[in-house]
């Protein structure tokens, strides 16, 4: 099996190339590779595995996306994007990684003769803003930053490449995954990371949202589990409509506090103030979710907060 990952660098592409290594010998068809191919802008980690492959550059570049799909590939795994705050800032930017990368992964796709699974990790900024009273999988994508109107782009494709033939592909939409690297600046849901840093460190935070506002969160070890999931359900059991939003876990700003306090002390709570900003809590305030189809195909969110915020916190 050859395996490729787009945005192995990233936050949530480190994290998964070292659970991929682990899945090695388990169950899960997708842990046995002979090929495993990394591609990113920059990759900075050494494997002396000769069955890991590393391509440095940019998914505009056609001679890298030609040595990516060289052997043919049978999963690819699509985490490369640049995120909301920087693809808002910078247009052009986004839609050439966002977008036009992923067309020229697709197409370059097409030619094997065999359809590889294709997960692709798209994001609920599919959804824009405001959001409904409540979200669920007949909720409509309306989105309201470039970010999500390339994402859904994107998902339009993988449908439409599915329904041809040429790939067997599904796009996940990810909530906020947590805990992101302090440098993350240009992730616009940054502060939430931000604060379980500043909780385990005893430093002091001020919230953007109030007590009261809730929002979605997964731990970067849940959204892994989750890719992996995705990559070995049958397409047999998979439905003609390939988008959908997984199963997250909603939580109070308060509820956030409570949880780190029990984890790194009852201190937290005199430390950490709220300050609620309108605009954050415009994007980040988030209503109850309910993911019908993402449960019924076996996809799970982390239970609970602490256990959340402990398996965020464990890969930091």
């Amino acid at each position: 099996m050859h395996i490729l990952i787009t945005g192995a660098n990233g936050f949530v592409g480190r994290y998964f190339v070292e659970r991929l290594r682990d899945q090695r010998g388990t169950g899960n068809p997708v842990g046995w590779y002979e090929l495993l191919t990394l591609v990113d802008i920059r990759l900075d980690a050494n494997f002396t595995d000769p069955r890991i492959r590393l391509v440095a550059g940019s998914l505009a570049d056609s001679q890298v996306i030609d040595q990516a799909v060289h052997p043919a590939v049978d999963c690819v795994f699509h985490l490369a994007c640049v995120p909301g705050r920087a693809a808002e800032r910078d247009y052009d930017l986004g839609r050439e990684a966002n977008l036009y990368g992923a067309i020229r992964l697709l197409d370059a796709l097409r030619s094997q003769s065999r359809p590889p699974k294709f997960v692709f990790s798209s994001s609920v900024a599919v959804f824009g803003t405001p959001l409904p009273d409540r979200v669920d999988d007949d909720t409509l994508p309306l989105p309201t930053l470039s970010y999500g109107s390339q994402k859904l782009m994107v998902e339009a494709l993988v449908n439409d490449y599915t329904r041809r033939g040429w790939i067997d592909g599904l796009s996940l939409r990810l909530s906020g995954i947590v805990a992101r690297p302090a440098s993350s600046a240009s992730n616009l849901s940054s502060f939430l990371s931000e604060a379980m840093y500043a909780a385990k460190a005893g430093r002091s935070f001020t919230m953007p949202m109030a007590p009261g506002v809730a929002t979605w969160l997964m731990s970067v070890p849940c959204c892994v589990d989750n890719l992996l999931h995705a990559a070995a359900i049958p397409a047999g059991e998979l439905p003609a409509q390939r988008s959908w939003t997984l199963p997250t876990f909603r939580v109070s700003m308060s509820d956030l506090v409570d949880g780190l306090a029990s984890l790194y002390g009852a201190s937290v709570k005199d430390r950490f103030a709220y300050a609620p900003d309108s605009a954050v809590e415009g994007i980040f305030g988030q209503p109850p979710i309910t993911t019908a189809m993402a449960d019924r195909l076996g996809f799970w969110n982390d239970g609970d907060i602490v256990t959340l915020i402990r398996r965020a916190m464990s890969v930091s």
